[in-house]
């Protein structure tokens, strides 16, 4: 299989009649995603020319529950917490919780579970959309991170880097099999109105090219602002000045041979032009049936906004953009969890449901990886608040809930387990590097291969190498 040619153009600020502002502006879109390839020409810094073996997976749609969503109230119950409700809980060494002081006791969850679908998975019966979709899933039980800050801790799972500064999982991806559509970003983020803990960083670029940076659409009015020209101007006349600002820069470069970036700036200026096309149709979900955006929940005030980001990302998916991150927010339930844990179920069952089985009756589920996780798991202790009703739960790195669909995962299937209170994963445990190179591995790269020499020395997403989870591989 060979992969797409990666001319990423990249825009520089805009000048104002043709891009029309800078910050969250077409002009700024252009600069997070479309620098070519050539901005580092050394044969080093090039993605490979092939998958290194056969995908399972095309693309991947990444859902982050930022905040660390409890495994113990969602996909990982544990009946033994029932008997320990409220018994005094000792923690210590590196179990011991950011957030904990003074006694702590063992917290039951406050939701009921069933064995859903053929596989019969255990899942919080709160997802009443999502336990219909459990055959089409592959739990995991056995992942674990290193931080339990919520910071580092999502660089850790975007970036494999718990200090940030790093290229998000995206940008590899980007990197390794480039872009189905050259008019299109290849990495694009859907956030929520306010940025995740640790901001931009999260879809950054690192040390790549700028080009493979994620590009995020704001989540509310114009999802990239400036997009369509003011009324005075025509497609005939920026077709004109791009023509006259392509000759001028172009004897510009002539007289600076090797400026590699000056001509990512001329391709730039092109990419933001035919964006301008393509960009508006795929935003626009007008064209949508009457059942499908009922089917996302959109139209209903609780699953509007995240059911019209997996919406978006089934049609980006569709129009070639390989690498598509939904964050869903306010996940850190320390108390009240029933109450806060329910709620944002609610919000985010609908429309997870509805892009899975979207994208499976469309026949794209089988060539789309979907991941679902948070940074971190909670524990199954807390302080006792509010004279002991407000009960929640801390920080937990040692466990995690985690789920695959599509992309040649494990369908049905519900692999690792924690221990008998949930606090540490036991069986098929791996680091979250092994998870990070499992999904490469899906898409056809081998992360010891996919490298970019940097700082002296060829770097990969696991930093120093890891292992494909084979029991996730259907």
């Amino acid at each position: 299989m060979q992969i797409t040619n990666r001319q990423h153009l990249h825009a520089t600020p805009d000048r104002r009649d043709f891009l029309y502002g800078l910050g969250a502006s077409l002009g700024s879109v252009a600069l997070s995603s479309l620098l070519q390839a050539e901005e580092d020409g050394s044969p080093s810094n090039r993605a490979t020319e092939t998958v290194h073996h056969p995908a399972r997976a095309k693309r991947c749609i990444f859902l982050m529950l930022e905040g660390g969503p409890s495994h113990l109230d969602t996909f990982d119950p544990k009946p033994e917490l029932n008997q320990r409700h409220l018994q005094e809980f000792t923690r210590s060494g590196k179990q011991q919780s950011a957030m904990s002081s003074g006694k702590r006791y063992f917290v039951k969850s406050p939701f009921d579970f069933i064995k859903a679908g053929e596989c019969g998975a255990d899942i919080n019966s709160t997802f009443e959309h999502l336990q219909t979709c459990v055959d089409d899933i592959c739990f995991y039980r056995g992942a674990f991170v290193e931080s339990v800050n919520h910071p580092t801790a999502c660089y850790h799972v975007n970036t494999g880097n718990r200090f940030g500064g790093d290229p998000a999982l995206g940008a590899w991806v980007t990197y390794g099999l480039g872009t189905d559509n050259n008019n299109l970003p290849g990495f694009v983020v859907l956030p929520r109105t306010s940025y995740p803990q640790g901001g931009a960083a999260n879809w950054s670029n690192g040390f790549f090219p700028a080009q493979y940076q994620g590009t995020p659409l704001r989540p509310e009015g114009s999802p990239i602002l400036d997009l369509n020209p003011p009324a005075r101007i025509t497609r005939e006349r920026q077709r004109d000045n791009l023509d006259l600002l392509a000759a001028l820069n172009r004897a510009h470069l002539a007289q600076r041979p090797g400026r590699s970036d000056l001509e990512a700036r001329l391709n730039s200026y092109e990419l933001a032009y035919r964006m301008q096309t393509e960009v508006p149709d795929i935003l626009d979900l007008e064209g949508e049936s009457a059942a499908t955006l009922q089917m996302y929940g959109i139209g209903q005030t609780k699953t509007e906004p995240f059911g019209r980001k997996c919406l978006l990302a089934r049609r980006l998916i569709e129009k070639g953009v390989r690498f598509v991150q939904i964050y869903s927010g306010n996940w850190d339930s320390h108390d009240y969890i029933q109450r806060a844990h329910g709620s944002l179920i609610r919000a985010v069952d609908q429309p997870i449901a509805a892009l899975l089985k979207d994208l499976k009756q469309r026949g794209l589920l089988k060539d789309t990886l979907v991941v679902c996780c948070g940074e971190f798991g909670r524990t199954p202790d807390n302080g006792q608040r509010s004279g002991g009703k407000s009960y929640g739960r801390d920080h937990n790195a040692d466990a995690m809930a985690m789920w695959f669909a599509g992309g040649g995962t494990k369908a049905g299937h519900t692999i690792g387990a924690t221990d008998e209170i949930g606090a540490k994963a036991v069986e098929c445990r791996h680091h979250i590097r092994d998870v990070h190179v499992t999904l490469l591995h899906l898409l056809g790269l081998d992360d010891n291969r996919l490298t970019y020499y940097h700082a002296g020395r060829f770097k990969q997403l696991s930093q120093f190498g890891g292992q494909v989870i084979n029991e996730l591989i259907s």
